[in-house]
C-alpha cells in the first residue's frame, strides 16, 4: 500500500458535461448550460487527426471558461504519447481535474499522478492543484476497482463509463446489465472517501428524458453523487434530481437536531417520525444539508 498524501476534496458536482474542445461554438456557450463542471473532451469526441488541432484550442478553452468562473476537467487520451501531451496543454490555472479514460490499473493511475506532480512544478501550481478522475472502462477495471480507488491521493473520484464497460463485456448498456457494476463502483469509493460517478444506462439517450431522468433517480439511491452527460437536455435533469428539495431539508434538519437531543441526554439512537434514527443515519442527512 502505498503512503497517501490528504488533499481537499473535489468539489461536490452533480452534472459534468462534455464538450469537445474542437468545436468552439459548444465551447463559448458552455458556462450557459448550467452544469456544475465543464468536461473538455480530447478523446473520443476528437477524431483522430485532429487531436493536435483540439489540443491547441485548449489553453484558450480553459481561459474562456475560467473568466466564467466554471469549474473545468479536461478529459485526456488513453494512449500514452497522446496523454503526455494532452496533460502538458491542460496542466494549467483554472483545471480543477484531468480524467483519464481506460484506466488499465493502479500503476496506470501512479504514473499519471507522478507526471502531474512534475507538470505541477513546472506551471508554478501547487501540489495536487489538478485532481484526477478515473473512468473505468473494461471489466478488468472494473474487477479491481477497489484498488484503483486507492491508488493514490489525488484521485478525487472514479466513474463509469457505461458503453465501451458494455462493450468490453459483451452486454447491452441497460440498467438490469449495469447494476452490479455500479454497486461495485460506488462500494469501490465510499470505502476510499472518494466521489463517484454514473448511472446504471447508455449516455447517449436523450431524447426520452423521463426514461432518462428514471436512470438518474436511480442511481443517486445507488449512492452516486452525480453523472457525466453529452447533450445541455441531460443537465437539468441531473441537477433537479440530485437537488434537494425543501421537504428533503427540513426532515434532513429534524434528523440531525433530534440526534444532537439525543446525544446530550447521552443515548445512541432516537425515533423520528417514526423510524428509528442511528449515526449513518444522521451522516446522510449531514450529507444532504452540506449539498444546499
Amino acid at each position: 500500500m502505498h503512503a497517501k498524501t490528504q488533499y481537499p476534496l473535489l468539489p461536490l458536482w452533480r452534472s459534468i458535461l462534455f464538450v469537445p474542445v474542437q468545436r468552439q461554438v459548444f465551447v463559448e456557450a458552455a458556462h450557459t448550460r448550467g452544469a456544475d463542471a465543464i468536461q473538455l473532451d480530447l478523446e473520443d469526441s476528437v477524431p483522430r487527426d485532429g487531436k493536435s488541432e483540439a489540443r491547441a484550442l485548449l489553453p484558450q478553452s480553459i481561459a474562456h471558461l475560467s473568466a466564467q468562473s466554471v469549474d473545468i476537467i479536461v478529459r485526456v487520451n488513453r494512449e500514452l504519447s497522446l496523454c503526455v501531451e494532452d496533460m502538458k496543454a491542460a496542466v494549467r490555472p483554472g483545471v480543477a481535474a484531468i480524467c483519464l479514460p481506460k484506466v488499465m490499473g493502479s500503476d496506470h493511475i501512479r504514473l499519471v499522478d507522478e507526471a502531474l506532480t512534475q507538470l505541477e512544478g513546472k506551471a508554478g501550481l501547487a501540489l495536487g492543484s489538478i485532481r484526477l478522475i478515473a473512468l473505468v472502462e473494461t471489466v478488468d477495471a472494473l474487477l479491481n476497482a477497489d484498488s484503483l480507488a486507492r491508488a493514490c491521493s489525488r484521485l478525487g473520484a472514479i466513474a463509469l463509463g457505461s458503453e465501451d464497460l458494455s462493450l468490453d463485456g459483451g452486454f447491452e448498456p441497460k440498467p438490469e446489465n449495469l447494476f452490479d457494476p455500479c454497486q461495485r463502483l460506488v462500494y469501490a469509493a465510499r470505502a476510499s472517501n472518494i466521489q463517484v460517478y454514473g448511472f446504471p444506462g447508455t449516455l447517449a439517450e436523450y431524447s426520452n428524458m423521463e426514461y432518462f431522468r428514471t436512470q438518474i433517480q436511480r442511481a443517486k439511491s445507488m449512492g452516486f453523487d452525480g453523472a457525466f452527460c453529452i447533450h445541455p437536455k441531460q443537465v437539468s435533469v441531473i441537477n433537479e434530481v440530485y437537488c434537494p428539495t425543501p421537504t428533503d431539508i427540513e426532515h434532513a434538519k429534524k434528523i440531525v437536531a433530534a440526534y444532537q437531543q439525543a446525544q446530550n441526554k447521552q443515548l445512541g439512537a432516537v425515533e423520528v417520525d417514526g423510524r428509528m434514527v442511528d449515526l449513518p443515519v444522521v451522516e446522510r442527512a449531514k450529507r444532504l444539508l452540506s449539498q444546499i
